[in-house]
């Protein structure tokens, strides 16, 4: 991940609270969501925000100037939607349940199933309860640029959607759109070549639909992302298919370089020559995804060496950053340092609001951060503290 353009303003204006603190600021929010109301806007689609990459409900009402819809992939998310977004969300899950169906069914608006049987056993049943919902089938074009295969949805041998060999002709009764995610912050050159596969593969049967949703991972918010390649991709598109309302459903693009989580230094460690600076955040609690992807995050006034900077250890301002859990494998590293590190200094990781936030457990009862607003004002809003009580309450 590249640095982020987050201010240091916050940092003086954080006086008694407690880090660490995820710090959202509301002037680099807006500026996404104005550019993704733009590009809505020129392509003539509907962009929604995907609540598995970003969820923090109480900027809801600034969402709610730019955007009318969400995506949410669970009974809870489509709670949260429903409730606290105020709109019913577009709903895809792996597979539903018969305890949640009816209630998912009764407060969503489109509704996608994963594969054929699913919308067999609860297709007429939906209806029932929700005449309004429009149905559509989740499929798999066979083709993923993702890289890591934890987190490509085509990858060989995937539990998502449904390969064109697998469709009849003519699609069930009430069939009135495809779901199609393939991308993870992805660049619009990737929309196109897949774009290619997409109609290949089931350009047969897009006349027999209304909508198309093309999933999330359009990193549209990156600096270098080529937007106006979007906008003529989806231009094309209405022109090949005028009748399609078309759908894209990104998570990152909404929250991306949108804030830091703010650490601090609780001791320094040597062994064999590596200093490790152990963190009051945990990797694998705050900061999964670090070790999932894996990928090495920005800090600020820090240069990070990646795992190659071992030869660097023993230079007085080169450390592994670790974490506070008993994990043995919660750590990453190396990073250097304008000056030596002692305890109590602050470690600004950049860029851990979207996915982040989301993703944070409570493994080892260790302090889980505090959620702040940076207001486009200048002051700090906290939006969220965590204690005990949160921690014992998961346990219930």
């Amino acid at each position: 991940m590249t640095a982020s353009t987050s201010s240091t303003a916050f940092l003086p204006l954080l006086g008694e609270l407690s880090t660490p603190i995820y710090i959202i600021e509301e002037r680099l929010l807006r500026r996404n969501l104005r550019l993704i109301a733009d590009v809505a806007q020129r392509a003539d689609i509907e962009v929604i925000l995907a609540f598995k990459a970003f969820a923090l409900w109480k900027t809801f009402p600034i969402f709610r100037e730019y955007i009318h819809s969400t995506t949410a992939s669970s009974l809870n998310e489509v709670l949260l939607a429903a409730e606290e977004f105020g709109r019913p969300p577009h709903t895809y899950s792996p597979a539903y349940t018969d305890g949640e169906i009816d209630e998912i069914a009764r407060l969503s608006s489109h509704l996608t199933f994963n594969s054929l049987s699913q919308y067999h056993r609860f297709a007429e049943q939906v209806k029932k309860v929700n005449p309004a919902l429009s149905m559509g089938l989740r499929v798999n074009p066979e083709y993923s640029e993702v890289g890591t295969l934890l987190y490509n949805p085509c990858a060989p041998g995937t539990r998502f959607g449904i390969t064109a060999d697998k469709l009849p002709d003519v699609l069930p009764a009430g069939v009135e759109g495809f779901h199609c995610h393939c991308h993870c912050e992805s660049g619009s050159d990737v929309l196109q070549r897949t774009l290619v596969h997409i109609e290949e593969k089931f350009g047969k049967w897009l006349p027999q639909l209304k909508w198309l949703n093309l999933g999330g991972g359009h990193l549209m918010t990156r600096s270098d992302y080529d937007v106006d390649l979007l906008v003529s991709l989806m231009q094309g598109l209405h022109q090949r298919y005028p009748h399609l309302h078309i759908i894209l459903e990104p998570g990152s693009a909404f929250a991306w370089q949108t804030g830091p989580l703010v650490a601090q230094v609780v001791d320094v460690v040597e062994d064999r020559g590596i200093k490790t600076a152990i963190l009051n955040v945990s990797f694998t609690c705050h900061m999964p995804d670090c070790l999932e992807m894996p990928y090495h995050p920005a800090v600020r006034g820090a240069m990070c060496l990646g795992d190659e900077g071992r030869e660097k250890a023993a230079q007085p301002t080169v450390y592994r950053l670790g974490g506070n859990s008993c994990l043995s494998g919660d750590f990453m590293g190396y990073w250097q340092f304008n000056h030596p590190l002692c305890v109590g200094d602050e470690v600004v990781f950049e860029d851990m609001i979207h996915y982040t936030t989301v993703k944070t457990n409570m493994f080892n009862g260790i302090s889980h951060p505090s959620i702040a607003m940076l207001t486009v004002e200048g002051k700090i809003s906290l939006l969220r503290r965590f204690t005990y009580e949160d921690y014992r309450d998961r346990m219930d």
